[in-house]
């Protein structure tokens, strides 16, 4: 199920810019994320938002896990992206964990071209 998310309010991705101007035109397949940047900000609005036809379709099909659990209460509060190259990104995701507990991710993740198209391939959580 993918949650609502109204096109003019800012985006969950943190960008600053509207939901509409940012990451909805690739999660509606409008137009694809073009640097791996994007697509790792995209692919954050879409764990937001429970978008999982969207990660399905970003996450390289090698390391795509068999099942998602979307609905288990988690919410993303907030996202950091720290430095990015061609086919990296770092960041640190802020979460509201089921129960009330919070939080940090932060992984550097590798991203790939498959088909033309950025795809999320694996990352490595670091610590703090």
């Amino acid at each position: 199920m993918v949650l609502p998310h109204p096109p003019f309010k800012p985006c969950p991705c943190g960008s600053g810019r509207s939901y509409q101007a940012c990451c909805r035109p690739a999660h509606t397949g409008e137009r694809p994320a073009p640097t791996a940047e994007a697509l790792m900000r995209s692919r954050y609005a879409a764990f937001a938002l429970q978008d999982e036809p969207y990660l399905r379709r970003t996450w390289h099909p090698d390391t795509c896990p068999a099942d998602l659990d979307l609905a288990d209460g988690t919410r993303y509060l907030d996202l950091t992206v720290h430095d990015a190259g061609e086919d990296w990104v770092n960041f640190t995701a802020r979460l509201g964990l089921p129960g009330g507990g919070r939080a940090k991710l932060r992984e550097r993740s590798r991203f790939v071209r498959l088909n033309g198209a950025w795809v999320y391939l694996d990352g490595d959580v670091q610590d703090g």
